[in-house]
C-alpha cells in the first residue's frame, strides 16, 4: 500500500482530510502485513481507521476487539511513529 492510495482512501471513501502522516502509515500498515502474512493491507487500514474487523485475524469478538486485535492496532501504531519519527 502507497502513501498515495492511503491518503486516497481517506479522502474519497472516508471524505475526510488526512490529519496524519500518510507516509508513515503506509509503511507502517506494509510492515505489519508482511509479518503477519496478511496479504491485504487496505483490511488492515479499515480495521485501524474504521475498526472493521478482519475475520481471517479474529480481530473482534462479539462487536469488541479481542486481544489479538488489539494486539494488531497496537503494533500498527508503534510503527507509524517510529516511521514518523524517522521523517521529522
Amino acid at each position: 500500500m502507497t502513501e498515495e492510495q492511503v491518503e486516497k482512501y481517506i479522502k474519497e471513501d472516508l471524505s475526510m482530510e488526512p490529519r496524519h502522516d500518510c507516509y508513515a502509515l503506509s509503511e507502517a500498515i506494509n510492515y505489519i502485513a508482511e509479518d503477519l502474512e496478511h496479504d491485504n493491507e487496505l483490511e488492515l487500514l479499515q480495521l485501524l481507521i474504521e475498526n472493521k474487523p478482519i475475520n481471517r485475524l479474529m480481530t473482534h469478538s462479539y462487536g469488541f476487539h479481542t486481544s489479538g486485535g488489539r494486539a494488531i492496532i497496537e503494533a500498527i501504531k508503534e510503527k507509524y511513529y517510529e516511521y514518523e519519527k524517522e521523517n521529522y
